[in-house]
């Protein structure tokens, strides 16, 4: 007698990070719980605690060979930067972290001193972020791994989502963008120099340094959601850029059922950001609207409201239009004035390519 055909299988890669969340979504269900406001689908979920306070809660993990490389990543900054990409979450609601807990898959080839040492890039994150590690987990693992959960504390009326753009807004995004895919960039051709040349291979950074350190230790945003609130202004939507540019601008359009309109010559971009990417001989742009992993903030506000907000601390890079094309909501302008539609891109955690 013949076995039963097993059940066909479908590669996670062939849907994506984003296909496999909805196929969670779909499998959970939607949740009944009268005082969750928001769960899946924002940067963070959102909870109420009573006397119109909310808490939020965020995890992300950090795996070796997938986000970082240990032979350029140093052990205290992989612990910022893991507590960092949580804190951007809960910044990216318009909200302040508080606590967090920390869970470290621990290879055999990882010392004592080098976990001390990932603590300590811990501890300065919580310094600089007002962040409290209250638990975790230690787990040994076949890769190291830095998994960490932030919770954060606001105002129920003052959580900004990706889903409030509106017509007329402007859009906006802080700092300057691209600067961490050039690090890495530096950084993966120094370690491929080294391979090929050994001990007669000596390296020069220097030219470098700001774009290598703003993909090693980049900052969370926090201030900027507090000069926000010194202010009295707040987003109508907001999220912060983890995939790259293009694909956050997506997802705000598409919750917000709203299109987009960018301007290429407005997207700040830092010198050395410009310098490498002339370097490898490639185009900065990409590295602006794809690169990701900047966590500078993308947000819409009304341009009255703008007049509030420190001048130096945004650039105005497009604006929130009704889409012509439902298929193309997001345009890109570019610097010979010719529009085309911005596809998504960005990273995705399952991408096989």
């Amino acid at each position: 007698m013949d076995a039963p055909d097993a059940p066909h299988q479908t590669d996670i890669s062939n849907i994506g990070e984003f296909g496999l969340i909805a196929v969670m979504r779909d499998t959970l269900g939607e949740p009944s719980d009268e005082d969750l406001v928001t769960g899946i689908g924002d940067d963070a979920a959102v909870y109420r605690v009573g006397d119109g306070e909310v808490h939020l809660l965020t995890t992300d993990t950090l795996t070796e060979g997938i986000h970082f490389d240990r032979a350029f990543m140093p052990m205290e900054h992989l612990g910022f930067k893991a507590m960092s990409v949580n804190v951007s979450d809960i910044v990216a609601m318009n909200a302040e972290p508080r606590y967090a807990t920390v869970t470290v898959g621990l290879s055999q080839n990882v010392t004592v001193e080098m976990a001390e040492t990932i603590y300590e890039g811990i501890r300065e994150a919580c310094d600089a972020y007002d962040v409290t590690v209250v638990g975790g987990d230690t787990v040994s693992a076949h890769s190291l791994s830095l998994s960490v959960s932030v919770v954060g504390e606001a105002a129920e009326d003052d959580v900004v989502y990706r889903g409030g753009a509106q017509v007329g807004d402007k859009l906006c995004v802080t700092g300057d963008i691209g600067a961490s895919y050039a690090g890495l960039k530096a950084l993966v051709r120094n370690r491929q120099q080294l391979q090929e040349q050994g001990e007669d291979f000596q390296p020069n950074l220097d030219p470098f340094s700001y774009v290598i350190r703003r993909h090693l230790a980049p900052p969370a945003q926090l201030k900027t959601v507090r000069d926000w609130a010194a202010a009295g202004v707040q987003p109508h939507a907001l999220i912060d850029i983890s995939d790259g540019l293009a694909s956050e601008v997506h997802h705000v359009c598409e919750a917000s059922d709203v299109g987009a309109q960018l301007y290429e010559p407005a997207l700040p971009i830092d010198p050395e950001t410009r310098n490498t990417a002339t370097e490898f001989g490639e185009d900065v742009g990409v590295y602006a609207l794809f690169g990701g992993e900047d966590y500078e903030l993308v947000f819409t506000m009304p341009e009255a409201a703008l007049d509030a907000v420190d001048p130096q601390s945004y650039t105005v890079i497009g604006d929130i239009e009704r889409p012509e094309d439902e298929e193309h909501p997001v345009l890109l302008q570019r610097a010979d004035g010719e529009n085309v539609p911005l596809q998504p891109g960005g990273f995705d955690h399952f991408d096989d390519e």
